[in-house]
């Protein structure tokens, strides 16, 4: 069976889906692989060291694509201006798409792919259960996210993060408060604590207190009352009108103290919900920094903008998108190993093995055989 790994095209996209380690056991494995020529050049990963691992180099995304039965991709199929087609346009029927095709944010998509009949796997609907972690794309990429957006407002706010004494006196620590307690929100932490920040942390599951207290920060507690504030996979979810009023009195406390502010509150399929709003930024000390790690989906800062770093009220906010890809060695290794364990759960012993029984398989699956199978995105 051929595997194709085509070039990402997404704007900014630093990434690949596989690389030279994985390959060499793709091959290993029976497949014969292709990748777009430089496709891993933007991650420091060569032609030539594809070649060595025997993959052959295919010159552009046409021929790449060609007659392909597994389509290996870091982001969901575009628009190729380049060639005038869409990417999904050059997938054969019946061909087996794995990437992080975000279905609830873009259910267009999975209605072509279904019309294609193409069966898409979206590996951020992996469900988070403990046969599944070492395909966990979404946690490794979103501890790259969490560790880079501290840096990111590191290298942006206008005074030092740990405490120093110095001959002109003691500087006291930088106050980060992380707004969200995921993969994402815990690696900042660990970060911020590692530059020598006090950091606190907010979120409305009580179950991950412990974590945040283990990584040595603070947590900051709002009362539930009788309310379930994770759903059964462990995401959040939405709250009532009631908890939201109560979050954003607490959050507006405690962002006027704050020099850092990292934001990561995502509810999976919904709009972001709103978290700092216009006037918690009027109260913030001038000279602060808020990342919005959230602002794809509509930001948790109401001043966000997606890509853009404003300045409002002497406050500095950074609408943080793909951080994971500026980080792209690392980021590559760690997602394609991901998706290389996923393959492999459905390529065993040189042959395709669907089981729609199985719960990672069905719970990926998004289209198959001309149908939408995904019911949140049927809806």
């Amino acid at each position: 069976m051929k595997v194709a790994i085509p070039k990402e095209i997404m704007t900014g996209e630093r990434r690949v889906a596989a690389t030279p380690e994985t390959v060499d056991k793709m091959i290993k494995a029976g497949l014969e692989v292709r990748i777009e020529s430089e496709a891993g050049q933007a991650a420091s990963f060569f032609n030539a060291d594809y070649e060595k691992v025997g993959a052959k180099i295919a010159p552009d995304a046409a021929s790449v694509y060609a007659n392909a039965d597994f389509i290996l991709k870091i982001q969901r199929p575009l628009m190729n201006e380049k060639i005038g087609k869409h990417e999904a346009d050059l997938i054969k029927e019946g061909a087996i798409l794995i990437a992080l095709l975000q279905p609830l944010a873009y259910p267009d998509l999975a209605k072509t792919l279904a019309e294609k009949k193409i069966t898409a796997f979206s590996v951020d609907l992996i469900p988070r259960i403990t046969r599944a972690q070492r395909m966990d794309v979404l946690s490794s990429m979103a501890s790259i996210a969490g560790y880079k957006a501290v840096l990111l407002a590191a290298s942006t706010f206008g005074k030092l993060i740990p405490m120093m004494t110095t001959a002109a006196g003691t500087l006291p620590p930088a106050k980060a408060l992380i707004l969200g307690a995921g993969v994402a929100g815990l690696q900042a932490i660990a970060t911020a604590k590692r530059l020598g920040a006090t950091v606190e942390a907010f979120d409305t599951r009580p179950a991950v207190k412990e974590q945040v207290k283990s990584l040595g920060a603070e947590f900051v507690e709002l009362d539930l009352g009788h309310e379930q504030a994770e759903d059964a996979g462990g995401y959040a979810k939405e709250l009532s009108p009631e908890f939201y009023k109560k979050e954003k009195e607490l959050i507006h406390q405690r962002v006027k103290a704050a020099d850092i502010v990292i934001t990561t509150a995502l509810i999976p399929g919904k709009k972001a919900p709103v978290l700092i709003t216009a006037e918690m930024v009027k109260d913030m000390k001038k000279g602060s920094v808020i990342v919005d790690m959230s602002v794809e989906q509509g930001g948790n800062c109401e001043l966000s903008k997606m890509g853009q770093e404003v300045v409002e009220e002497g406050v500095t906010i950074i609408g943080a998108t793909n951080l994971a890809s500026s980080v792209p060695i690392h980021a590559s290794q760690m997602y394609s190993k991901n998706l290389l364990n996923f393959l492999f759960h459905l390529y065993v012993n040189k042959e395709l093995k669907l089981d729609l029984n199985d719960e990672i398989t069905r719970g990926s699956l998004l289209t198959h055989k001309g149908e939408i199978l995904h019911t949140g995105v049927k809806k």
